[in-house]
């Protein structure tokens, strides 16, 4: 019962990761269509990020509060409203304030589903078991960038906001019929005195412990510097090769495929590498993958790159995640959205950031810096982990 409740957790997330990537491909033609530059057109990626992020402070207190399965199942079917208002936007401005809308309600979806797992799985079993809840993060990723440049070129970009709000839809409807008939998906009870105001003193203090303070930083920095880089890679390859959107949409699924692979064999590089091990190699295979991206000198040569930074990505996010659900057991709800504001607060900085960047000066510096500084936060982090591990066993 465990297994299809997180596989139907799995397909929500599937679907919050194609809306949040889908209109990374789309870039190009919104800067087109309304007359901006790329860095402008990339507001509705910001403003889907920003409000993602915000909301985390209302998100982990209804959790607490109404049960984490049961809010991920009304944001779902709630996603599909603002998903439908970004395919009506009639100017850029109504788009950014739509995406800012659809954010809100996205953000609930994986958040609460990793601290639904968090509750429900022991911690010996919950990486290989996140890694493959991710697959549908993971995959969604790939559906959204591909789908957007096929649909864009055939039907306009309007056309993948409407196959996302059926979506939604589908998806949402099958967590409703879970929560009635699987008893676990109601673990655990409500806390009544759960209030958002309650959440959000929660949230801050947990800052005041060292672990939570370096975690939810380093995964700020981390999404930064990622998503910043990320989002740029389907106007890298249009701009760059001249590819339309179908085909750079394409290329960007192999990133996808990168995640698939550590999600398959997460088991056994767990066992390998353990978990610092993780999280310094896939930053090294991110710095390898960007400079491979930039490099390339033909449009199918940047495929092994942008597979090497899907692999590397989820290496090190995986551990970072994994880590965040365990930072502080007693207040897992406030732990997770506080890592998860963190995360798109990040990500949303760093798109905002990439893209003057990327209109003043091209997507190169970008992803120069990215291959240098996830390498830095893959090596950093393994090293503060061992250091908290021993004092641990010190104590």
């Amino acid at each position: 019962m465990t297994n299809r409740a997180v596989f139907l957790l799995s397909l929500a997330a599937f679907a919050s990761a194609a809306s949040l990537r889908a209109t990374d491909t789309l870039l190009p033609q919104l800067a087109a269509e309304f007359s901006v530059t790329t860095g402008g057109a990339a507001s509705v990626v910001t403003a889907f990020a920003m409000s993602y992020g915000l909301l985390q402070a209302v998100y982990g207190p209804l959790g607490d509060r109404y049960g984490r399965y049961l809010m991920v199942c009304a944001a779902t079917l709630a996603s599909a409203l603002g998903t439908v208002a970004c395919a009506m936007a009639p100017t850029l401005d109504t788009l950014i304030v739509a995406r800012f809308a659809a954010g809100a309600t996205v953000g609930a979806l994986i958040p609460l589903s990793m601290a639904w797992i968090g509750d429900v799985v022991a911690y010996d079993q919950r990486q290989a078991l996140i890694a493959r809840f991710l697959l549908g993060q993971i995959l969604g990723t790939a559906f959204g960038q591909s789908l957007a440049g096929v649909l864009a070129e055939r039907f306009g970009w309007r056309a993948i906001f409407f196959v996302l709000a059926a979506l939604y839809l589908i998806v949402g409807t099958l967590l409703l019929l879970e929560l009635r008939r699987n008893p676990i998906t109601r673990h655990p009870a409500g806390d009544a005195t759960a209030t958002i105001r309650s959440g959000l003193v929660r949230m801050a203090g947990l800052l005041a412990l060292p672990w939570v303070r370096f975690v939810v930083g380093t995964v700020f920095i981390e999404a930064m510097i990622m998503y910043g880089a990320l989002a740029f890679i389907p106007t890298h390859l249009q701009q760059r090769f001249s590819l339309g959107p179908a085909v750079a949409g394409a290329m960007v699924a192999a990133y996808a495929a990168g995640g698939v692979l550590y999600a398959l064999g997460a088991k056994r590089f767990v066992a390998r590498l353990g978990e610092s091990g993780l999280a310094a190699g896939g930053g090294l295979v991110l710095a390898v993958g960007y400079l491979w991206l930039e490099f390339a000198p033909v449009a199918w040569a940047s495929v092994p790159g942008i597979l090497l930074i899907g692999a590397g990505f989820y290496m090190l996010h995986n551990t970072l995640q994994v880590n965040a659900t365990q930072m502080a057991p007693a207040a897992r709800g406030a732990a997770m959205s506080l890592f998860a504001l963190c995360l798109f607060s990040g990500q949303s900085a760093g798109v905002w950031l990439a893209g003057k960047v990327v209109d003043a000066y091209g997507t190169a510096p970008v992803f120069v810096t990215a291959s240098l500084g996830l390498a830095l936060i893959g090596c950093g982090f393994r090293w503060r982990l061992n250091l908290e591990r021993d004092q641990r066993v010190i104590k």
